[in-house]
């Protein structure tokens, strides 16, 4: 594995152990916020935010396991495990989703008190550490290239949405008082649908990632751009990308002079392989093809 990799994973890990402990931390002070608070909205966000805790603690098991070395069974590497593991978060945002609306529809047929004014505080607090929480964990995702790591980051960005909603049903409560006092339950329930629309946000790139769908143009106009710094290198045609979780292989069809013997060619595609895993560090398998110019 390679020193950016090494890198790389080790960002990853922090950030995940990050979210674990502050989802655990905020799942218990809005459970008991919204326990003592008489908010099922806050309630349905300590829901939530238990189900991100398990969520990151699997996308941290699934991480360790893609960077597992190639073997003989897996020549690719292990990588394909990680859209595997955004499948499993999805789930969990779904079931949670459902568990949400289903609880919000309970308690809008049902008469109960006010929710407590004090559970407003907790929740400007709380939108505003989720929001650093997604801004943190979304620019690490994207500097490591890991679907399960973005999907973690738009947890918190889930969770935040859900709390503003909180914020919103319970404000509306307290303001109009008596009568209103399901608008925090109909907050709960707008929560719900938010977190259903982000759950096919997630998933949509992840399902792509495993049927090895094209989402990589920039990196192939760096493969070209840095082919043709290559004495000897006419040209580039056909070049296909395959990410294995942090891991890019690639397959080049490269354009040399056709009079060459075919050693001259063998070695020139060599020294094309590695001139790429050079610039690239994030390439691993490179297949070149030598087209006669």
């Amino acid at each position: 594995m390679s020193s950016a990799s090494i890198s790389n994973e080790k960002k990853a890990i922090n950030t995940i152990l990050f979210s674990i402990v502050g989802n655990g931390f905020l799942a218990i002070i809005k459970g008991l916020a919204g326990f003592f608070g008489n908010s099922y909205a806050l309630i349905a966000d300590a829901i939530e935010s238990t189900t991100d805790v398990f969520s990151s603690i699997l996308v941290l098991l699934g991480l360790k396991y893609a960077n597992k070395p190639a073997d003989e069974n897996h020549p690719y590497g292990h990588g394909k495990i990680e859209p595997l593991v955004t499948f499993l978060l999805v789930g969990f945002l779904v079931v949670s989703a459902t568990v949400i609306a289903h609880e919000s529809i309970q308690n809008i047929q049902r008469p109960h008190e006010l929710p407590e004014k004090w559970t407003l505080i907790i929740l400007l607090l709380i939108i505003i550490w989720k929001e650093i929480s997604f801004r943190i964990v979304i620019r690490n995702s994207e500097e490591t290239k890991i679907s399960s790591l973005k999907a973690d980051a738009w947890h918190h960005r889930s969770d935040a949405i859900t709390s503003i909603a909180a914020f919103v049903g319970i404000s509306i409560a307290l303001f109009l008082g008596e009568g209103y006092e399901t608008a925090d339950d109909w907050a709960a329930l707008f929560a719900s649908a938010f977190i259903l629309y982000n759950s096919y946000l997630i998933f949509r790139p992840a399902l792509g990632e495993i049927m090895d769908e094209h989402f990589y143009d920039d990196l192939v106009e760096d493969i070209r751009r840095i082919s043709l710094t290559v004495d000897g290198i006419i040209d580039t045609e056909k070049c296909f990308i395959r990410k294995v979780g942090m891991i890019y292989h690639v397959d080049l069809h490269a354009k040399v002079d056709g009079n060459i013997s075919v050693t001259e060619g063998h070695n020139l595609a060599h020294h094309l392989k590695d001139t790429l895993r050079n610039k690239i560090p994030q390439l691993g398998h490179v297949l070149i093809h030598i087209e006669p110019h």
